[in-house]
């Protein structure tokens, strides 16, 4: 995407408020509404933490001057009510009009339909195929703008900006990071269930722009993103052994990470993406090692006969790692150093836990559960208090963090019928256990990783 040194240019009335102020503004839905006393009306806070919130009414009419104005305005609205806290009101019902030659909206018309938030905007030909998108971010009921930007680019990054402005929106009314600028990596599935076809795919973080980045010849599993977005890990049967790969998204290049005694599994890059951290099995167990991606330096970092110590994943700064192991008789969540010292367990509750995974927040631990036939996505704190199970089905795995630790895409497996393998498809739920959706693949996928937010 060409981004110019004015991509991220500021128009001339933005309001940098702190968070909170923002936050009590955009989230007060009206509880009685006319035309005269709209300042009278009540108020009702909606605090983004907690679940199942009362999604904030929001205006967006195309942004005029260009056909891709319509398109980057119909992406901004599905990402924003993807998320469950916003929800765009229908176009037909617009009062007014909004054109190129729009400054300053009619906030009388747009209070009638009860919009909290407004967007408004153009999309202006620069010469070719260059365009600038300009959008301004409006208080309804405070009669002002509260955030505006100017994006130069090429025509065909139209969807991508539109999900730059739909994080820039996401932020502002929220004040916490969006996620919509970002991709998932996964395994594409097909085929039947005795020779299942697994083949890397990527999209999207809504579903578009898919494409597949192996042809199927070998099984593929568990690919993993770089701190950077441009690489990507994970573990191939080609060759004569299972063992880690590593593959460039913008050349296609991919090397295997080296062969050893037993197979290599399990692959996750370190927070500042110079080593990763990986499972090796060898000798009746499985231990999880540290390499330098430079020198390509093995060290053990944990240790023990007969166990099998794998998916580790590091805290946001590095500092620890948190794996499954099976060390004190059944799978349960362990934490240790970022060298391998002070191992002590997380888990307490009932059945068994397996795939963690360190939020972006650093506060929460995403985990598999499995208990009394059925598994479960769950989060607990990362001292183990506080376990909250947020899905539940008949096969629920793999969860990964959407960037800004909101969301957590994974998969899930449904029952096989008359004689056929089951569905196998992404989900993403909320922390908080609600707005549970699919996301839509071409065919079946499991193993979802997503991205950090894309680099402009």
């Amino acid at each position: 995407m060409m981004l110019t040194s004015t991509t991220l240019k500021t128009c001339n009335r933005i309001y940098e408020r702190p968070a909170m102020r923002l936050i009590q503004r955009f989230f007060l839905i009206l509880a009685t509404i006319t035309c005269a006393t709209a300042a009278q009306a009540v108020p009702l806070h909606i605090d983004v933490t907690t679940g199942n919130p009362t999604p904030v009414p929001i205006a967006l009419p195309d942004l005029p001057g260009n056909p891709i104005g319509a398109e980057i305005m119909r992406v901004v609205s599905a990402d924003l009510e993807r998320s469950g806290l916003f929800r765009p009101i229908a176009k037909e019902s617009f009062l007014e009009q909004i054109n190129v030659q729009t400054s300053v909206p009619r906030f009388a018309d747009w209070r009638q339909i009860s919009a909290a938030g407004l967007v408004t905007g153009a999309v202006t030909s620069e010469g070719g195929e260059k365009v600038r998108v300009a959008f301004r971010l409006w208080d309804v009921y405070g009669e002002e703008q509260i955030a505006g930007k100017e994006y130069n680019t090429l025509k065909g990054n139209w969807r991508r900006i539109a999900h730059i402005i739909a994080d820039e929106i996401y932020k502002r009314l929220t004040g916490e990071n969006g996620y919509f600028d970002s991709r998932v990596v996964y395994v594409s599935e097909s085929g039947p269930d005795t020779k299942r076809l697994k083949r890397l795919a990527i999209m999207d973080q809504d579903g578009e722009n898919h494409k597949f980045l192996t042809d199927g010849q070998f099984l593929v599993l568990t690919p993993r993103f770089s701190p950077n977005s441009q690489e990507i890990l994970y573990m191939s049967y080609a060759g004569k052994q299972p063992r880690v790969f590593l593959r460039d998204l913008q050349t296609g290049r991919e090397e295997s990470l080296g062969a050893f005694n037993g197979m290599s599994l399990a692959p996750r890059f370190s927070n500042d993406g110079n080593s990763i951290v990986m499972s090796i099995a060898e000798g009746g167990s499985t231990q999880i090692y540290k390499m330098d991606l430079r020198t390509r330096r093995l060290i053990k970092l944990t240790t023990g006969t007969g166990t099998i110590d794998t998916s580790p994943s590091y805290s946001p700064d590095g500092g620890q790692i948190v794996f499954n192991s099976d060390r004190g008789g059944s799978q349960q969540l362990y934490v240790m150093n970022a060298d391998g010292s002070n191992v002590h367990r997380i888990s307490f509750g009932d059945g068994r836990y397996g795939t963690p995974v360190w939020s972006p927040r650093g506060d929460l631990v995403a985990f598999t559960k499995m208990a009394n036939g059925r598994f479960y996505i769950g989060v607990m704190k990362t001292d183990g208090s506080g376990e909250r199970t947020l899905t539940e089905s008949y096969l629920d795995e793999g969860p990964s963090w959407s960037p800004n630790g909101r969301v957590i895409v994974f998969h899930r497996q449904f029952p096989a019928a008359h004689g056929h393998a089951g569905n196998t498809k992404l989900y993403t739920v909320d922390v908080t256990g609600y707005n549970l959706r699919e996301v839509v693949t071409p065919i079946d996928a499991s193993d979802p990783a997503w991205s950090p937010l894309l680099p402009l």
